[in-house]
């Protein structure tokens, strides 16, 4: 009796265990809308305002909150301008060296070494080749600048990832570095 008894319960225990996680048998839900959201359209027609819309527009020459314009492109003629025109708005006291050599050593040393000399760590472990020593580089801070914002060849954009006060400080460190590499 104990034998029929324990193969009964087992055949039990997986038949409820298959039917609850049948996937093709509709589940209830409870709080739907957490599964499927309620989407809207912010700039549906309505007579809410008196240009048609439910929202308003933003008002043209408007500036998204914490977002600076650049105003030089991504294109070799922009970088040419750059490199002639743009200068670092940062004044003495801004300059903290620590910092920069430590946001250096985060977003750039991977790469550029820690000296600037092409020879991070991708670069010996042979992941990325031909990153450039800074010495070997006709670089002004509005170039830097502007890779660092654009990107250049394989490097990427570091827009997203830094402040502008952020990279002004980068510059002055790979200014700093390639200094020191053409002593």
């Amino acid at each position: 009796m104990s034998r029929l008894f324990k193969i009964t319960t087992v055949l039990a225990v997986v038949t409820l265990v298959f039917t609850s996680c049948d996937k093709s048998r509709r589940q209830l839900q409870f709080m739907p809308d957490m599964y499927q959201s309620v989407s809207g359209e912010p700039y549906e027609e309505s007579t809410v305002f008196e240009n048609g819309l439910e929202a308003q527009q933003p008002v043209s020459g408007s500036i998204s909150r914490g977002h600076i314009p650049y105003e030089y492109p991504d294109t070799n003629e922009g970088y040419e301008d750059a490199k002639k025109k743009l200068k670092s708005p940062l004044t003495a006291e801004d300059l903290d060296s620590e910092q920069a050599k430590n946001l250096y050593t985060i977003y750039c040393s991977v790469c550029h070494g820690k000296k600037g000399d092409g020879q991070g760590d991708l670069v010996k472990r042979e992941k990325f080749l031909g990153i450039p020593n800074y010495k070997d580089r006709d670089v002004t801070e509005g170039s830097i600048y502007h890779v660092i914002m654009h990107g250049k060849n394989m490097m990427g954009s570091h827009a997203s990832q830094l402040n502008e006060k952020e990279r002004w400080l980068i510059v002055k460190h790979v200014q700093e570095l390639r200094n020191n590499l053409l002593k």
